[in-house]
């Protein structure tokens, strides 16, 4: 017995000699084989920034009161809705993201049934707030109407609301805590030195965020930036009886050759560029809007956090980032490979989560923040970066392992072309080693997977989100000094 287990456990080792590997990498979608090149960052070719202008359908609903964000969205009918064949009201409800409550209460109705051709008046976000039948959003104090989880979760919704206002993100906006969102408000609470209590800190919130949660309205404009549909590999099961609570198909994940061969690499859902443009996790934002379908049309509304959006259509070329100023020293730090840290004589102004493009990737020391590169493109000659390594046996990997020269496949460079789905994001930053003046081939930028890029390897160096990453390069000046700090 003790012979054939030494020889299983050889068989063992010798398998794993053989296939090192035995779970697949987590790679970004349509780069499992990228991520074995050399890439480096180039400008955009051109100054052309986002897709033609298509036409694209319309909602025939329009709602009183719209914030002034949706004043270009096209002219649609009024506020009203008019009852229709095999309408029931829990449907309509569904349909204008309102309650059943909502709408009786609105409309001064004593019964739930319905007539063909009768008018429903819908509230304004305004008016719905002031309906009885609405519930509450921010309570920090306990009451015998609402659960403590349902605390719980507003709170956090609130605080991340504040802190990603006050330059403190913890990434894509949700109502669950995470350990970053724990270590962003820590940092909140004590970085600007003062010690801020909890309670303080949830009051200063709620003084600043009247509202946690707004609308918005898509615009024809914004698809611009929005892919058109791609034609769907699985499909979601209708709703029905058996299914009344089907979610919408997944947006399928691009191929290499469909990233390479595109002219723009723009957002592939209405979803995603919503998503983004308001620092929120995309499941969190289906959940809040749970009757928009899979593509949803211009003149959709969207319930989304109350933040500062990021304006995809109005990122420079150039000219990105501020002058020095003697008279505002501005340092950076990267802590423990999790948050860039931005400080102005020497007080804490902006926190932003990090994470990297490759395992294993980190820097030491002081480095350099060089020039920023707005719609970057990432090229390569399909070059293999990594040297194979030598293995004596199953027990000893060669630490010196001899160098195997490798040459590049491609006689002129291949592009990912620029959008806010390039590995790099919308905004490169250069980065130096102490006082060189060469920039590395791994920089700051922004990311295709705000949600996954703790986790997902891909292209590039330092990933932040790519609301995040234009506002860093809006606070750091070229020169400005960063701090690795483990």
């Amino acid at each position: 017995m003790p012979h054939s287990l030494a020889i299983f456990i050889s068989l063992f080792f010798l398998l794993l000699s053989i296939c090192p590997q035995s779970q697949a990498q987590n790679i970004e979608p349509g780069l499992e084989r990228a991520v074995k090149w050399k890439w480096n960052v180039a400008p955009p070719a051109n100054a052309s920034w986002g897709l033609p202008l298509r036409e694209v359908p319309v909602i025939e609903q329009r709602f009183v009161g719209q914030p002034a964000n949706a004043a270009a969205a096209p002219q649609l009918p009024q506020n009203i809705y008019t009852v229709k064949k095999g309408d029931v009201l829990i449907r309509i409800a569904k349909k204008l993201r309102l309650s059943v409550a909502q709408i009786k209460e609105f409309n001064a109705l004593d019964t739930d049934f319905l007539k063909i051709g009768q008018e429903l008046r819908i509230p304004s976000p305004e008016e719905i707030q002031l309906l009885k039948s609405t519930p509450k959003t921010i309570s920090t104090q306990p009451s015998a109407a609402t659960a403590p989880a349902e605390i719980a979760k507003s709170e956090v919704l609130l605080l991340r609301v504040f802190l990603d206002n006050q330059g403190f993100g913890s990434g894509p906006i949700s109502d669950t805590p995470d350990p970053v969102f724990g270590k962003v408000l820590n940092l909140y609470q004590t970085g600007r030195g003062e010690t801020i209590e909890h309670p303080v800190v949830v009051q200063r919130a709620k003084e600043s965020v009247l509202e946690p949660l707004i609308f918005y309205t898509l615009h024809v404009e914004d698809f611009r930036f929005i892919a058109p549909p791609k034609a769907a590999r699985a499909v979601s099961e209708p709703r029905g009886k058996t299914n009344p609570a089907a979610k919408p198909a997944p947006t399928p994940a691009p191929t290499y050759q469909e990233l390479v061969t595109a002219d723009f690499l723009a957002y592939r859902s209405p979803w995603e560029f919503v998503a983004e443009r308001f620092h929120c996790d995309e499941a969190f934002l289906r959940k809040l809007n749970p009757s928009l379908g899979t593509h949803p049309a211009a003149g959709s509304r969207f319930r989304v956090p109350n933040v500062q959006p990021f304006e995809i259509e109005k990122i420079p070329v150039t000219d990105l980032q501020p002058a020095p100023d003697a008279t505002q020293a501005t340092s950076a730090a990267i802590n423990d490979m999790t948050t860039l840290e931005i400080s102005r004589n020497g007080r804490l102004i902006a926190v932003m989560p990090i994470g990297r493009a490759r395992p294993g990737l980190r820097g030491r020391g002081k480095w350099r923040v060089m020039d920023a590169i707005g719609h970057p493109r990432l090229a390569t000659f399909q070059e293999e970066r990594v040297i194979p390594v030598e293995k004596n046996s199953p027990f000893y990997t060669n630490p010196n392992p001899t160098p195997i020269a490798v040459r590049p496949v491609l006689s002129q460079e291949q592009y990912l072309p620029p959008g806010p789905n390039n590995p790099a994001g919308v905004v490169w930053i250069n980065l130096a080693k102490g006082d060189e003046t060469i920039p590395q081939p791994f920089g700051l930028h922004g990311c295709s997977t705000p949600m996954a890029m703790q986790t997902l390897e891909g292209l590039g160096g330092f990933r932040l989100t790519n609301w995040d990453i234009l506002r860093a390069a809006r606070l750091l000046p070229a020169g400005t000094t960063l701090d690795w700090r483990p």
